[in-house]
């Protein structure tokens, strides 16, 4: 195979001894050979690609610090480049022009056409647009105002911001909540009022409690089984479970009392709720229950239509929170309870 260059033969070559020809050079033409390699060429060694090409003597030890002051200091000195064309800013295209957008006013047909009387066609047609604007919101126009203007409305604290109806809403630094302060009931105290059936006891709230031993929920489920009195109890996020609340089950048997029951933020299944609704449908007395945002979020459809079933044979719920997935149950269920409200609506007139 014949080898070419630029296409020139390179065979007469092959035979040519190349360390005789180096060694025929003189030292500058060395040189003039080795600046003249590709310092890139990864088949060079090391030595002859990083090679020291300063004939300088050393001026002293390195100072990095005062060789970058008169870097500084150099440039500084440098002239900048004359520009050939001087810089001149260019707008390319049509220059952007936001409209006008004027306040249309109503004309006195305008206000014959509402029906309003001289005196109110007066007040409008002399307020402001920020009148304008707390009227609206006033009118539950909400959807034509930003909600710093809506809430500026509801809390008559004065429109915030300026320019009507076409005014931005600015972003506000978040303001910090305190913590709820903590449950003060006793808990000892109202197992014993509820043992002793204290007519005083009609509300007990133990939301927020979750330290509540499983010996102390028995407590609690056997004196409410024999009280009298309490018509309210609150149990909200106390970390209720089936087995901890499973004595509920036996006290709404014999409770004939109790009406408003709030079991919600807790760790109830959907089993032990079908049961608790059964137990309601037997107490016959709860009208309030509360049993949302449970840690199981889907009860299957089993579940929810046996819940469905037992809502349909109660007729004394009339307000009740559960968390349900099938439109029908959901829907089904609403509608259930709203014709128990409306039940007891008419009796309550009657009455």
């Amino acid at each position: 195979m014949t080898t070419k260059l630029f296409g020139k033969d390179l065979k007469e070559y092959e035979d040519i001894d190349v360390d005789e020809l180096l060694a025929k050079l003189t030292p500058e033409e060395i040189d003039e050979l080795n600046s003249e390699l590709d310092p890139d060429n990864s088949l060079l060694p090391p030595s002859q690609r990083c090679r020291n090409q300063t004939d300088k003597e050393p001026t002293g030890p390195f100072d990095r610090d005062r060789l970058i002051k008169f870097l500084r200091d150099q440039a500084a000195k440098e002239k900048d480049w004359e520009e050939a064309v001087p810089y001149e800013k260019k707008t390319r295209g049509k220059v952007f022009v936001p409209k006008e957008q004027s306040v249309k006013a109503f004309s006195d047909q305008d206000l014959a056409d509402m029906g309003l009387d001289p005196e109110t066609e007066d007040v409008l047609r002399n307020a402001s647009e920020e009148e304008i604007v707390d009227l609206a919101a006033a009118l539950g126009f909400s959807s034509i105002m930003n909600q710093v203007q809506y809430w500026d409305s509801v809390k008559n604290s004065g429109q915030s911001l300026e320019g009507g109806f076409t005014a931005t809403a600015k972003s506000e630094l978040i303001k910090a909540m305190a913590d709820e302060p903590p449950n003060p009931t006793d808990l000892n105290d109202s197992i014993r009022r509820l043992e002793s059936d204290a007519a005083d006891l009609q509300d007990l709230n133990l939301n927020n409690l979750r330290e509540i031993s499983g010996q102390d929920w028995d407590r609690l489920w056997t004196a409410l089984g024999k009280n009298t009195k309490l018509k309210k109890l609150q149990a909200a996020n106390c970390g209720l479970t089936d087995a901890k609340a499973a004595g509920l089950l036996t006290a709404l048997e014999t409770n004939k009392t109790l009406e408003t029951l709030c079991l919600d933020s807790n760790i109830l299944t959907g089993p032990y709720i079908v049961k608790l609704f059964s137990a309601i449908g037997n107490q016959g007395r709860i009208r309030e229950l509360r049993l949302s945002n449970q840690r199981q979020r889907v009860f299957g459809v089993q579940i929810e239509m046996e819940i469905l079933r037992l809502v349909g044979e109660n007729e004394t719920l009339i307000r009740l929170g559960i968390d349900l997935q099938i439109v029908e149950a959901k829907v089904r269920v609403q509608d259930r309870v709203q014709r128990n409200m409306d039940k007891a609506t008419r009796l309550a007139r009657a009455s």
